[in-house]
């Protein structure tokens, strides 16, 4: 049975006169530790190909942001998507410090972008359907 899960993740850079919000959607691992999110969940490196199956999905067919998941037109665009996979950083040569998906928003709503601005949204929520598998301790 599928569940709502929420994946977040803290706004990296912004680029105020284009509007434009960066960070990091979702990081599974950091510094080679899998990190555990704010809902006690984690994604391995044997399910992040589901992650990424899931970003691709996103970028493919809607790519709209939402404010606080209540509205849903008009709020943000998506400009940049990347999963940082082992395999990845590794072809280009990079350090496999952080695993996860990176994105970035252009907002055109101008409370959102007024709050994001002021630091009361701090981060990116993301909102999804998945399974749950319990992990024997």
């Amino acid at each position: 049975m599928a569940d709502t899960v929420h994946l977040s993740g803290t706004f990296s850079k912004l680029d105020p006169e284009r509007r434009l919000a960066f960070g990091w959607a979702y990081v599974s691992e950091r510094d080679g530790q899998v990190v555990t999110d704010h809902s006690g969940d984690f994604i391995d490196n044997a399910a992040l190909s589901e992650l990424e199956d899931a970003a691709y999905e996103y970028v493919l067919t809607s790519r709209e942001a939402d404010d606080m998941h209540e509205r849903f037109e008009g709020v943000a665009k998506l400009v940049e998507s990347v999963m940082f996979t082992p395999e990845k950083l590794s072809a280009m040569g990079l350090p496999e410090t952080v695993i996860g998906w990176w994105v970035g928003f252009r907002v055109s709503d101008d409370d959102v972008w007024q709050k994001v601005k002021s630091g009361e949204y701090a981060a990116f929520s993301i909102r999804g359907t998945g399974v749950r598998e319990p992990v024997a301790a």
